[in-house]
C-alpha cells in the first residue's frame, strides 16, 4: 500500500513502465517568473497606442522640435548653403516684425469673427429643427454638413467666382435691388469679412453637428417635468437646455480658436494672398510668407514658437473656462 502511494501519478497520453520515474516537466519561463507575466498583461494594451504614439512622434514633435532648433539659425532654404548660429536674435526680430501688429489684430477679429457661426447660428437651426422627423430631417443634416466635405481650394475658387465684380452671382443679385457692384476680395472693408462669411459657411455644418450631437444627449424628462410645473418653452430653453449644453458649446468655442487661424490660410492665399496691402493677413500667413516668401526660415522658425507658446496659453485659458463653466448632468 505504501509502494502505490510513493509511486508518481501517470501522465495522461503517456504509457508508465512499472519502476520507472516519470520525470516531472519544468515550469516555463512565464511561470517561473510571475512578474514577467504580469508585466507582459499590462502592457498588452498599451501596445494598441503604438501607431497612434509614433504618429505623434513623426508629424507632430520631430517637426517641433526641428523648428524649436531652426530658430536659433540663420538659413534661406538653399541645400547648398550652410546654416550659421543666430542665438536669440530672430526672436528678437520676430517681435519687432513691421506686419505683426496687424496679422494680430486680424487674426483676433477672425477668431471673433468665426464665433456666431460656430455657436450662434448652430444653436438657432438646432432649436428651428427639432420638429423635423423622419426622411426630412436627414435631409437637412446632409444639406448643412455638405459644406464642410468640400476641399478648402474648391470652396475658395467656388466663392471667388460668386463674389466677382463683373459678373458674380452676389453682385447681380446685388444689382436687382440697385446697389452698385462691391469689389469684395479686393476692397479692405469688404475683403475680411467676406473671408470670415466664407470660412464660416463652410465650418457652419460641422458646428450644426456637434450641437445637434449635445442636443440628443439631453434627457426629454427634464423639459417634461418642467412643463409639469407651468415653465413656458423660452423657460426650458434658458434654464434647462443652454446649460446642459453649455460643456458642447464650450467645446466649439475652444475649437474655433485654437483651429480657426488656421482654416483661414487656405482662403487668403487662393483669394486674397494678405492683401490689399496687409489687410487680410493673419499670423500663419504670415509665417508662410516669411518663410517661403522671404525664405528667411530661422526667422519664421522663431515666430512660430512665439506663436505656438501663444496659442498654448489661449487653449490652457480656454480648458481652464470648460473646467468652470461648464455644467454636467450628474
Amino acid at each position: 500500500m505504501t509502494d502505490l502511494l510513493d509511486r508518481p501519478a501517470p501522465v495522461p497520453g503517456r504509457f508508465v513502465e512499472p519502476g520507472v520515474p516519470v520525470p516531472r516537466s519544468s515550469p516555463g519561463p512565464v511561470a517561473r517568473w510571475p512578474l514577467l507575466r504580469r508585466l507582459a498583461d499590462g502592457a498588452t494594451p498599451f501596445l494598441y497606442l503604438v501607431p497612434a504614439l509614433a504618429g505623434l512622434l513623426i508629424w507632430v514633435y520631430s517637426p517641433l522640435v526641428q523648428t524649436i532648433q531652426l530658430s536659433f539659425y540663420d538659413w534661406n532654404l538653399v541645400p547648398t548653403s550652410p546654416a550659421h548660429p543666430a542665438g536669440w536674435s530672430n526672436y528678437a526680430e520676430a517681435l519687432s516684425l513691421p506686419q505683426l501688429g496687424q496679422a494680430t489684430v486680424n487674426t483676433l477679429f477672425y477668431l471673433l469673427g468665426l464665433l456666431p457661426f460656430t455657436i450662434v447660428v448652430p444653436l438657432l437651426v438646432v432649436f428651428a429643427s427639432q420638429q423635423v422627423h423622419g426622411r426630412a430631417r436627414a435631409f437637412y443634416r446632409t444639406a448643412i454638413f455638405a459644406p464642410y466635405l468640400i476641399a478648402p481650394i474648391v470652396t475658395a475658387i467656388v466663392w471667388r467666382w460668386l463674389l466677382d465684380p463683373g459678373g458674380g452671382l452676389v453682385n447681380q443679385v446685388l444689382g436687382m435691388f440697385g446697389v452698385a457692384p462691391i469689389s469684395f476680395l479686393r476692397d479692405p472693408q469688404w475683403a475680411m469679412w467676406s473671408i470670415v462669411v466664407i470660412v464660416g459657411w463652410q465650418l457652419l455644418g460641422f458646428a450644426v453637428l456637434v450641437v445637434s450631437a449635445g442636443a440628443s444627449g439631453i434627457s426629454e424628462d427634464y423639459a417634461a417635468a418642467a412643463r409639469t410645473d407651468g415653465a413656458t418653452e423660452g423657460q426650458i430653453t434658458r434654464r434647462i437646455t443652454l446649460p446642459l449644453l453649455s460643456p458642447t458649446l464650450l467645446f466649439m468655442a475652444t475649437l474655433t480658436i485654437l483651429s480657426a487661424a488656421q482654416l483661414m490660410f487656405p482662403m487668403i492665399q487662393t483669394l486674397t494672398q494678405g492683401g490689399p496691402g496687409d489687410s487680410t493677413t493673419n499670423l500663419y500667413y504670415l509665417l508662410y510668407d516669411t518663410a517661403f516668401g522671404s525664405f528667411d526660415v530661422g526667422l519664421a522658425s522663431a515666430a512660430s514658437v512665439l506663436f505656438f507658446l501663444g496659442f498654448g496659453m489661449l487653449a490652457w485659458g480656454a480648458v481652464w473656462l470648460m473646467d468652470r463653466w461648464s455644467f454636467h448632468d450628474d
